[in-house]
């Protein structure tokens, strides 16, 4: 009796776990959606996946902005998987083929993708060999504007119509992702000659200044000629360097440290700096040569042309989210109708400011273009606001340009 009693209870317990399980599979059946939904899902899924390695480009060479056969063959893999297709193919402008599935296809996939992006239309295929048995293909066109750049090659037995129409919606969408690249690459291109710009700025009058200063002190004062020459050293290796699109609040400060020593040596005591800076914000990421354009254009535009020279003021602030940084100088000002017109892209004076204003919008959006306070007379304010985190972006490291070397 106690044996029919202790089985009876385990099976009781039994019953009241599987009704426990099955009661969490209906709730997590549930929690995934209707079949619809786990579709919209997977396809999104498999999208995103394969749009990381489309954005290079077609190239399976690789190259300057090529993904390189690798990532072609991820995006093929994962495209292959979203279309249901048997094999699927990947051809760049050049015929190179990353093919996921039967390799022995390669020829067909080079062939089809050739006719469909002479003709700008999909083109169907059917009854290919494939060792011993057939196949159909269905080759669609990847046309960025009206330019093909590649096409897709799907292979199934058969290829029905709906592969053909899905064949033709892929490729459209990797167009897109390949025309994204571009646009990122075009960017970056533009932030490259922006920076270039501000590098040409700084490098004829900045030198010349700088090169006099150190001179005229050769034979008065051989110390500070030495000085300067390294202040002038840390200066240009930090301003000319070649890798990097962003840098430190921190680095930015110490190129503009060496960069006033050396003006200092110019103007003497009619250059007077006042800094004041927050250490929570020295780590903040922001891009390369932001801040001291604007110290360049308080000094050369506000101050030079003052009788007596006056102070320059940098702030750096932390507001919670953002580092405010500002530069201040009490000089001879600017019609705010004239800085309004240069900011909008109009030839004249104040190319670092523009410059700065552009690379803000473009890394971080309109909101955070410079804003600028001035008037003739009363001297100008520039104002800059950054976010303090910023997934994804990092400072170069400094490198040589921390240290000094004697010359």
């Amino acid at each position: 009796m106690l044996l029919a009693a202790a089985a009876g209870v385990l099976a009781g317990a039994l019953a009241v776990g599987v009704i426990v399980l099955l009661r969490r599979l209906v709730v997590a059946s549930k929690d995934l959606g209707t079949d619809e939904e786990r579709a919209t899902y997977r396809t999104l899924h498999l999208a995103s996946r394969a749009a990381k390695h489309l954005r290079g480009g077609l190239s399976t060479s690789g190259g300057a902005f090529g993904p390189g056969e690798q990532d072609a063959l991820r995006a093929a893999r994962h495209l292959r998987t979203l279309l249901a297709c048997e094999s699927l193919a990947i051809v760049d402008p050049a015929g190179q083929v990353a093919i996921d599935g039967d390799e022995a296809l390669a020829d067909a996939a080079r062939r089809l993708a050739a006719q469909a992006a002479a003709s700008g239309k999909p083109q169907l295929q059917k009854g290919l060999l494939s060792g011993d048995r057939e196949t159909d293909a269905a080759a669609a066109p990847v046309l960025v504007g009206r330019r093909a750049v590649g096409a897709v090659v799907a292979f199934a037995a058969p290829v029905r119509s709906g592969l053909v129409r899905a064949t033709g919606e892929v490729a459209d969408w990797v167009a897109a992702q390949v025309e994204l690249g571009e646009l990122d690459a075009s960017r970056a291109a533009l932030a490259e000659a922006e920076v270039r710009a501000l590098r040409a700025q700084i490098s004829p009058h900045f030198i010349y200044n700088s090169l006099n200063a150190i001179a005229s002190f050769i034979n008065t004062d051989p110390a500070q000629a030495r000085e300067l020459v390294l202040e002038f050293a840390d200066f240009t290796r930090y301003s000319f360097r070649r890798h990097g699109d962003f840098t430190t609040v921190a680095e930015e400060l110490r190129s503009i440290d060496s960069y006033l020593r050396l003006e200092r040596a110019r103007f003497g005591s009619r250059l007077r700096v006042t800094l004041q800076i927050a250490p929570e914000v020295l780590s903040t990421v922001v891009p390369f040569l932001s801040i001291q354009p604007l110290v360049e254009n308080a000094v050369r535009h506000g101050l030079e042309a003052k009788e007596g020279g006056g102070r320059i003021t940098v702030t750096a602030e932390d507001q919670g989210a953002f580092a405010e940084i500002t530069v201040e100088d009490d000089g001879v000002g600017v019609e705010p109708a004239v800085l309004e017109r240069v900011l909008a892209g109009a030839p004249g004076d104040h190319v670092g400011l523009r410059n700065v204003d552009a690379r803000l919008r473009q890394v971080y959006g309109d909101e955070h273009g410079l804003v600028v306070e001035t008037n003739v007379g009363a001297g100008t304010l520039v104002r800059m606001r950054v976010p303090k985190s910023q997934p994804g972006r990092s400072a170069e490291p400094a490198g040589a340009s921390e240290g000094r070397s004697d010359p």
